[in-house]
């Protein structure tokens, strides 16, 4: 009698845990092949008009705007990622010479310092265009980010010295990209980062 009670059990706890993988695989989603590609989607150009061939202040329309915010979602969450796990080269090309070498000091002072980072990227609350203007050739846009992080930040013995490994924060950020209007390359550059 006791041996049946023992294979419900297992039963029971066997759909429980594919109840468990179902939901999460639907919250998650799954690995198919077909997933976005960052070289892809940003940096990427902006499309031209019929009646402006080049890119300017008054060609970067709705569709124009809802194109760039797309790809510059996907770059602020790849810096963000890559510059707390202390990976510049996969974002170099995304970055001003001045913000990488910003990012690269910061890097190199956590390490002397010998602490590190850890950073999980909950996803982005809003993301909306704050201004946009051309400077000579140059078209410029601020972009103001709110996104959901955990992050905490421990010393060599690894215990947690600022942060919370727990807690979601709101971050707020305002990152200013540029592109040259008359250029052929497609980058966007991020030139200014102010959190």
């Amino acid at each position: 009698m006791s041996y049946s009670f023992e294979y419900i059990d297992i039963i029971l706890l066997a759909m429980i845990a594919g109840f468990i993988f179902l939901r999460l695989r639907g919250i998650l989603g799954k690995k198919t092949g077909f997933e976005e590609n960052i070289n892809s989607s940003f940096p990427h150009e902006v499309p031209e008009t019929k009646s402006s061939p080049v890119l300017n202040a008054e060609t970067f329309d709705d569709a124009a705007k809802k194109d760039f915010l797309n790809g510059a979602k996907i770059a602020y969450e790849s810096i963000i990622t890559s510059f707390s796990k202390g990976d510049l080269k996969s974002i170099k090309n995304l970055l001003a010479k001045n913000v990488y070498d910003q990012f690269d000091e910061a890097i190199k002072d956590k390490k002397a310092r010998n602490v590190t980072s850890e950073t999980t990227f909950i996803g982005i609350s809003s993301a909306e265009i704050k201004e946009h203007n051309q400077n000579k050739n140059m078209l410029e846009v601020s972009v103001e980010f709110v996104s959901e992080i955990i992050s905490c930040i421990k010393d060599k013995d690894n215990k947690i010295i600022s942060g919370d490994a727990q807690k979601v924060k709101k971050v707020l950020d305002t990152w200013k990209f540029t592109k040259d209007s008359t250029s052929k390359n497609p980058n966007w550059l991020i030139v200014d980062t102010q959190a």
